[in-house]
């Protein structure tokens, strides 16, 4: 078939990867404009973006894909299906209907659990055991298409968001080309979506990020995973903010906030047992060792976090 790839972030590029080495034509690919990045603002294309001009393919970015620039351009293409990955921008009804096959998306939950533009992140805040990805027929309703097909991923202890998603990204993308083998071949048997068991997944804010000590360890401890690698779990020390990358559970007791150090581990207390820091960012320096942090700093001895 004929494809017209939309995807932005990193974790589309092996979906674009997967469909570039299959029997399908990608002729072109669709992406959010160039964006500042950096400390230099300085305007910078998406990961897919240079994957795509990396392969010699057309890269189109238009600021919304209502433009009629762009609708032009897509229906100029005569794509057979866009294969879409996390491109984030609604797509409307009458581009919907551009391609014969329509639109199929790769979501990195198993719908309808989970809708919206940070699954995998709600899914390890939740402690939910188990993830995956859907491939489903794109329609106006967020993420509520019928499904084509799905893979299953278990939820590990010490799971990150970000190590769910590398994961998913490279299941997800063989699921979407089987999918589209299958619509090819007319085998594709799309199921409808349950009315029930239907979750929301909104975007992860730094907000949503902080950490409240007075709050169950095991929630801190989701918290710290599910923000992980963005926005970054946080807190605040000597009243700056101070990022938290990993943690394990503890038997110790701490008054919610109390820090405890030892030769070879910092511990915080919380609502229930200590956590004990792997990986800390204080204000202005690169990530480190928690130990190692708090062996530089003159710390008192009823000193806290937040």
């Amino acid at each position: 078939m004929r494809l017209v790839f939309a995807g932005t972030p990193e974790v589309a590029v092996p979906s674009l990867d997967a469909l570039l080495a299959s029997s399908h034509e990608v002729v072109a690919v669709v992406t959010r404009p160039d964006a500042p990045s950096g400390r230099g603002k300085r305007l910078t294309p998406s990961p897919v973006a240079l994957r795509a001009e990396a392969a010699g393919l057309p890269v189109l970015k238009p600021a919304h894909p209502r433009e009629e620039e762009f609708v032009d351009a897509l229906t100029a293409l005569r794509p057979d299906c866009c294969p879409v990955v996390a491109y984030g921008a609604l797509v409307p009804q009458r581009v919907l209907d551009i391609p014969t096959h329509g639109w199929v998306n790769l979501h990195f939950s198993l719908l309808p659990a989970w809708r919206g533009a940070a699954p995998v992140q709600h899914a390890v805040l939740n402690g939910d055991t188990e993830t995956g990805a859907t491939t489903f027929r794109l329609v106006r309703e967020m993420d509520a298409g019928p499904v084509f097909g799905e893979v299953r991923d278990r939820i590990g202890p010490t799971d990150t968001s970000g190590d769910l998603l590398a994961r998913l990204a490279r299941s997800g993308a063989d699921l979407l080309v089987r999918t589209l083998d299958e619509i090819e071949a007319g085998t594709a048997t799309p199921v409808e979506q349950p009315t029930e068991g239907v979750s929301l997944a909104p975007k992860i804010t730094v907000a949503d990020a902080e950490l409240d000590w007075s709050r169950p360890a095991e929630v801190l401890d989701r918290t710290i995973r599910g923000c992980s690698p963005a926005p970054g779990a946080w807190t605040t020390f000597r009243g700056e903010r101070f990022k938290i990358g990993s943690a394990t559970l503890t038997d110790e007791q701490l008054p919610p906030g109390r820090i405890a150090v030892t030769k070879r581990a910092m511990r915080v207390g919380t609502g229930t047992v200590a956590l004990e820091l792997g990986q800390v960012q204080p204000p202005g320096k690169k990530p480190m060792a928690a130990a190692d942090w708090a062996r530089g700093v003159q710390l008192d001895p009823e000193e806290s976090l937040g």
